[in-house]
């Protein structure tokens, strides 16, 4: 039988892969571009960046492709057997791209074509530019046994990210209590009902619930059952931790090795710590800089996020008779302040955001600002539920996506974007446009009726849309700056943050609104509501982001943090946090973005890119949120160039000027 894996078809075939397909394909794929590497090294290769890319570079991108379907394939369709078989395979292709990325004779040929790269494009030079810094950052320039260290770092580093996002998924998905309709009191009836099928497809009486982020997040939000929020937090909150259920599942052990193993590579490199060796390849240009950046935010939100505390007490002791605010009534206690002072839900407003409206009007403003269609269009697919789309321009294919929206056992918590392919201008010739998935776990459609999202939901995958637009949409034709690659990582959210700024304009939610039974679309006095409540707990909301990056920075910058994890993260949260969370929480081992994600010492880009999104936005707010010109001067100066200029060479072209952070600080109401 011909193994999927092994197909050169445009796209993979998701529906065919199988577990036993994994080892003979990834192997072959292995030995081809083991091969291809032994050629591009040959002294009879000229080094010369088209040939290399020829002898080379087709044969690494057609493995990574293929396994990076089976990578997908475990995050979002994952079985015992799938399992075994891809972490089977993770030590060999870590081992080989390890070893591509320290390969000398492979870095003297770069820095060969380098010596002439005046003659190459200016896409060609950054690419060179960018390969040159990774090859030194990969241990090229080691020798003997720190050569052979640094190899065993990266092997055994893949294996913890990856058992630690195993621990994760295996704790969340382990989870279930079955409610009985009294306790689920004041939660939404489309979730109830949710819960009683999943309930009754197991033969059993009740209501199930999970610790999936749409029957967890519901729960904290409106169970009128306080013992019952208590009891869903602390599962949530002691997830793969050693006082989680299953205590083979602590991800404790992982966090200690990998933080020593990531601290011995930045000495094995030179550096002083991890943190240092994280900022190389970002617009930051130091850990101290960093925290600078962090505190000063930190300082600036503090006063907010004590009045919104202050607040929540108060109307939780008059309104509601609590006399103490636990962790577990936040969630809760702050809806019904929400509801009190602006009279609206989150649950009213779910009300009008249907996955197809939204769907449709998302897709309609893309279309208008980027002068693009969206197609629905044929490809197989790893679960029935998901979708296949193409990008057009006048006619002409642009890019293509898969969009999987809804959780389920088996499927990583969260959203992301991934890549499936990359815009390529291929060796042979042909054109190469790339594709994207789109991955969101919101509640799926109960009763026959459209899936509801929640505002939040809406801004998620607006989020992740900014991300495949900024991946499809790029007009460079080198593989290592097109779309997101090579772009800095503390840039990479720019694009994502600043899609999330639709979601606030009232010609989009007339767009994007439909009442699930009357067909309506959002009222404008809900919309005022909503507007009105926008920078609800906003001080609150950012001290929590900041005590995320603070506490990741810290690690990552302080040798030695392996040894007190805990006791560091309840220093962060001693200086900045206003809301101290119980001695049982255990957030840090289900923080996979920085232990199995690529945030590492990382996480602050979320901040740092809010401050170019926003003001990147604020182009759109002086000149007009549809006005074409601003929206094909973001396309021209952001989108389509990708990795191959500097973030802040982009960022000026479209602004004119470098970024401020007085328009975050007035979109967040703390100005």
């Amino acid at each position: 039988m011909t193994n999927p894996l092994l197909s050169t078809d445009a796209l993979p075939h998701f529906a065919q892969i199988k577990p036993e397909h994994i080892q003979p394909a990834i192997s072959k794929l292995l030995d081809d571009a083991k091969a291809a590497l032994i050629v591009a090294t040959d002294e009879e290769t000229p080094a010369d960046f088209d040939t290399l890319a020829r002898v080379l570079s087709v044969a690494t991108e057609r493995l990574s492709t293929s396994w990076g379907a089976v990578s997908h394939l475990n995050a979002v369709a994952n079985t015992p057997e799938l399992r075994e078989a891809y972490n089977g395979m993770l030590p060999a292709v870590t081992e080989f791209y390890t070893e591509l990325g320290a390969d000398e004779k492979l870095f003297a040929k770069y820095k060969a074509i380098n010596a002439k790269a005046a003659s190459l494009s200016a896409p060609r030079q950054q690419a060179l530019k960018l390969w040159i810094r990774d090859f030194v950052l990969s241990g090229a320039e080691l020798q003997g046994a720190d050569r052979e260290r640094f190899a065993a770092i990266q092997e055994r580093s893949a294996e913890l990210g990856q058992k630690f996002s195993e621990h994760v998924l295996d704790a969340t998905d382990a989870y279930a209590y079955y409610a009985t309709a009294d306790e689920l009191k004041g939660v939404p009836d489309d979730v109830v009902s949710a819960a009683r099928n999943a309930a009754q497809a197991e033969g059993k009486q009740g209501h199930k619930l999970t610790l999936q982020f749409p029957s967890y997040m519901p729960v904290m939000q409106y169970a009128d059952d306080r013992a019952l929020r208590e009891r869903i937090y602390r599962a949530y909150s002691t997830r793969a931790s050693e006082l989680g259920a299953n205590p083979a599942l602590d991800n404790g052990p992982l966090m200690q090795e990998l933080l020593m193993l990531r601290q011995e590579e930045a000495q094995l490199l030179g550096y002083p710590n991890f943190a240092t060796v994280s900022l190389v390849p970002k617009m930051a240009e130091s850990p101290a800089q960093v925290l600078d950046f962090l505190r000063d935010l930190a300082h600036r939100a503090r006063p907010y996020a004590e009045k919104d505390l202050a607040e929540l007490r108060e109307f939780a002791a008059s309104a509601l008779g609590m006399a103490e605010l636990q962790v577990w009534d936040n969630a809760y206690v702050s809806e019904k302040l929400k509801e009190a002072r602006y009279a609206f839900s989150d649950q009213e407003v779910r009300q009008y955001l249907t996955v197809p409206r939204v769907l449709q009007g998302l897709f309609d403003i893309i279309e208008r600002l980027f002068d693009v269609k969206i197609v629905e269009a044929q490809a197989e697919v790893w679960h029935e539920s998901v979708k296949f789309y193409r990008l057009e321009r006048n006619g002409s294919l642009i890019g293509q996506f898969y969009l999987d929206l809804y959780a389920r056992t088996g499927k990583r918590p969260g959203a992301w974007m991934d890549e499936v392919r990359s815009r390529w201008a291929r060796p042979d010739g042909s054109q190469q446009t790339p594709v994207a998935q789109l991955v969101c776990n919101f509640s799926s459609p109960v009763d026959g009726k459209p899936a509801l999202l929640t505002h939040d939901d809406v801004t998620t995958l607006f989020h992740e849309f900014g991300h495949g637009l900024h991946h499809l949409l790029t007009q460079v034709d080198e593989l290592g700056v097109s779309g997101i690659s090579g772009v800095e990582w503390d840039a990479v959210e720019l694009p994502s943050q600043f899609m999330e700024n639709f979601c606030w304009e009232w010609e989009v939610l007339q767009q994007l609104s439909s009442h699930v039974d009357s067909g309506e679309p959002l009222p404008r006095a809900l919309f005022d509501k909503m507007t009105a409540a926008k920078n609800f707990q906003s001080g609150l909301q950012t001290l929590r982001q900041i005590e995320f990056s603070l506490f990741d920075m810290r690690l990552h910058a302080e040798p030695g943090s392996e040894a007190a994890v805990q006791t560091l993260l309840n220093e962060v949260r001693a200086e900045v946090s206003v809301i101290v969370p119980p001695e049982f929480n255990r957030f840090q081992h289900s923080f996979s973005h920085i232990f199995a994600g690529g945030y590492s010492a990382g996480y602050y880009s979320y901040k740092w890119a809010e401050v170019l999104s926003a003001d990147a936005w604020s182009a759109f707010e002086d000149e007009g949120v549809f006005n074409p010109a601003t929206g094909k001067r973001y396309l021209r100066s952001i989108l389509e160039m990708g990795g191959s200029r500097d973030a802040l060479e982009n960022f000026k072209a479209f602004r004119g000027r470098e970024p401020s952070i007085d328009a975050l600080l007035r979109h967040q109401g703390m100005a």
